[in-house]
């Protein structure tokens, strides 16, 4: 894979170096209007990949960067090599889904302009130090504030809820069915262990696939995720989707699916097909996702709407989203030269430290 490169929106003061995530790692190098992405380096804890984001990270900071920057998250390889960088570059940390947007907006030619930005995907460190994942924010390139976002839940046994999404499942209906295996998560998420609380859609998908599949499992992120999508791309019937709760809280809108796994849990007792289940579920996120959006076009007077994170890489979903808020009237951006999964975070960060410093 080549270098890819793209206009920035506005000219960059200083010359800045973005180190990007841990996973689907890029870096990118921001110079006067243009910025250079390196190619992806899969996972920055296998060593191929650690040795490929070395070996850029060398070429680029040949090129003299005055800043850098890195994601919050202080476990990520690459911010632990910001960290042992010299002391005469300018450190900047870059909230993981503000990157997202950020990134979204500068593929757009965007210049400072506010947009609702919806991030959807596994998992990011938080400004509260929780796991986000589900995050409508309101922002520009500067800063932002987070309008809304999904109820978290706890992820018990913490990354092991990624492969074992019954977990997850469990965790949605409260561990309260009279399962041995459900009892003793609830235990251990009583006594605080290994059960970090994430508001994740990445991992929303997950329980929803393991309920609507049958599915206890998975072999790699998101692998029940992408049979669901599979599953309700064979469906034939059309219905509304499930019931989702918006609530309006001192922090911001909480976004519940709790009624929506009942309905779900009714649906397949009742017989209905699993791909027009699964096809149901995919039209509830979308509605729910415009019916936030809408809540939040009322109260700031913003009609730009920018969509980012890997949980986008699902195109049913996609494409449910953007027809129903373009039917809304909504000024839609999405990715246009890069995924929008964690490939397009060091773009974003690049922008936000440019424009703060």
């Amino acid at each position: 894979m080549k270098t890819i490169r793209i206009k920035f929106p506005f000219k960059l003061k200083k010359p800045v170096l973005a180190l990007g995530p841990q996973v689907k790692n890029t870096i990118c190098f921001a110079k006067g209007e243009t910025a250079w992405i390196s190619p992806v380096h899969a996972d920055l804890d296998t060593l191929p990949g650690l040795l490929a984001f070395e070996k850029d990270l060398k070429r680029f900071l040949q090129k003299q960067p005055k800043i850098i920057a890195c994601d919050l998250h202080p476990e990520y390889q690459s911010s632990r090599y910001a960290l042992r960088l010299p002391v005469k570059y300018h450190l900047e940390y870059i909230q993981h889904h503000h990157a997202h947007i950020a990134s979204c907006m500068a593929e757009n030619g965007l210049k400072n302009q506010k947009v609702i930005g919806v991030a959807f995907d596994g998992t990011g460190l938080g400004a509260d130090n929780h796991i986000w994942g589900a995050e409508f924010l309101l922002c520009d390139y500067k800063k932002f504030s987070r309008l809304a976002y999904l109820r978290e839940i706890p992820l018990v046994g913490g990354e092991k809820a990624i492969l074992e999404p019954w977990r997850l499942l469990a965790a949605w209906f409260n561990f309260d069915q009279a399962i041995d295996k459900k009892q003793r998560l609830k235990k251990i998420y009583q006594a605080g262990i290994n059960s970090p609380l994430a508001s994740s859609m990445g991992r929303l998908f997950d329980a929803a696939a393991s309920l609507i599949l049958g599915k206890r499992e998975a072999k790699f992120e998101a692998e029940l995720a992408i049979a669901l999508e599979k599953s309700a791309a064979q469906n034939k019937l059309k219905a509304a989707g499930y019931a989702f709760s918006l609530v309006k809280s001192k922090s911001g809108y909480i976004l519940d699916p709790a009624a929506c796994f009942k309905q779900i849990k009714r649906d397949l007792k009742a017989g209905r097909p699993r791909e027009f289940i699964a096809w149901r579920f995919h039209h509830s996120v979308a509605q729910m996702l415009v019916k936030t959006c809408l809540a939040l076009r009322r109260e700031n007077k913003i009609n730009r709407i920018a969509l980012s994170g890997g949980v986008f890489q699902n195109r049913l979903l996609l494409q449910a989203a953007l027809d129903l808020l373009c039917k809304e009237g909504f000024l839609v951006f999405t990715h246009r030269y890069l995924l929008c999964n964690d490939a397009s975070i060091s773009l974003g960060q690049a922008a936000i430290a440019a424009y703060r410093s």
